[in-house]
């Protein structure tokens, strides 16, 4: 059994399968959904607070800013956050079935090459690509592999400036832009702003995707390492470039999935099987460490308990309820939040229903920080 991993900022792909003589048949899939975007928030959230305290006239805080040292290797808590969610299901896998390797993608482009930008002249220009970098493919996944100007996809696509070079356009990378060749050609060397006077929506929107951050390809970017290293102390790892993944998943015809990419990750003679369900496990966090819950003005309106279980049960377990009779008669089937007096609260997919009594509840899984849900490949899931 081997390991496929197709890393990503928001979303990692991971698949399990049996590999004979460049052969893979895939046995297990898992599509896990990242929350480095909500912990980032929490963290400018604290910052915020913190900064608050300090500026204000409050009690006398210490300056700490001198005292604050980071290991080697540290990384931010939303990008650690990536490596360590990675590195726990890898974990579960290999003890579930006998992984004996792991194949692990790096990224398909270099943000710091792409963010210096260098010429395109000649046959470069005519290539779409930037010497050492894969320019083409980040545009690609930065334009959503449709024509900017007429929005059509499946169709040849042109790298173009969307200030020409003989308008002083720059060759950077946020002055590119896909086209398919008849908008390319409509286009010529006219400035945006003339090619598209009589559409002002479309060309706010195409300057403010123009100049969209790299922030999603440089998280990426930054975790890659270090999900390599801690794989390879775990595993025998191989890495291999997102180029030969989009060439592989091309020429065994797949749909493109994050399963399906971590399938076909590495050397690979060909793909005869392919998981149809796949698990998808979204981090949802494992509840919050405050004590109070305050009112719009921040005071404190209640405590609290110390006690995470009551009647068996604590916040975040998937549960199903049956209830026989009363205004909530039925089956209710999501996660709970826990009460003292025994009425839980039940969230599922259609609604919360509150004030269900533990009695009728039964445990179909105690709560681990995941929420699960299962997936077609290439069909769209929601979590419950």
């Amino acid at each position: 059994m081997e390991v496929g991993v197709d890393p990503g900022s928001k979303h990692t792909g991971i698949a399990v399968f049996t590999a004979v003589a460049g052969e893979r048949r895939g046995r297990y899939s898992v599509q896990l959904d990242h929350r480095g975007a909500q912990i980032r928030k929490k963290m400018e959230q604290r910052a915020a607070h913190r900064r608050r305290r300090r500026t204000s006239k409050l009690r006398y805080r210490a300056p700490r800013f001198l005292n604050r040292t980071r290991p080697e290797g540290w990384l931010a808590p939303s990008l650690h956050h990536r490596v360590a969610t990675t590195m726990s299901w890898v974990g579960r896998l290999a003890r579930w079935a006998p992984v004996r390797v792991v194949h692990v993608e790096r990224v398909a482009f270099d943000t710091h090459a792409i963010s210096v930008g260098e010429p395109l002249e000649g046959a470069e220009y005519q290539h779409g690509t930037l010497h050492g970098t894969e320019v083409r493919e980040y545009l690609l996944a930065k334009w959503d592999r449709v024509c900017a100007y007429c929005g059509k996809q499946g169709v040849p696509l042109n790298i173009e400036h969307i200030r020409p070079r003989s308008c002083g356009g720059s060759d950077r990378v946020s002055n590119l832009a896909i086209a398919c060749i008849p908008c390319n050609q409509a286009k010529s060397n006219r400035t945006v702003e003339d090619f598209l006077k009589g559409k002002p929506q479309l060309l706010t929107k195409i300057l403010a995707q123009a100049k969209a951050p790299l922030r999603n390809a440089a998280a990426a970017q930054s975790t890659r390492w270090s999900l390599w290293r801690a794989l390879d102390a775990m595993l025998p790892t191989h890495t291999d470039s997102g180029g030969r993944t989009k060439w592989n998943r091309g020429r065994c015809g797949l749909p493109k999935t994050h399963t399906l990419d971590a399938l076909c990750v590495g050397k690979l003679g060909t793909v005869t099987e392919i998981v149809i369900t796949a698990l998808v496990a979204g981090c949802a966090g494992r509840g919050t460490h405050t004590r109070t819950r305050t009112d719009k003005h921040g005071f404190p309106r209640l405590r609290m308990p110390r006690q995470k279980q009551f009647f068996g049960y604590q916040t975040g377990d998937l549960v199903r309820a049956v209830v026989p009779t009363g205004k909530k008669t039925g089956v209710h089937t999501g996660r709970v939040a826990v009460r003292a007096t025994g009425s839980f609260n039940i969230t599922t997919a259609h609604g919360t229903v509150q004030g269900i009594r533990y009695k009728h509840v039964r445990l179909l899984q105690r709560a681990d920080g995941y929420a699960y849900t299962t997936k077609r490949e290439g069909v769209a899931s929601s979590l419950v």
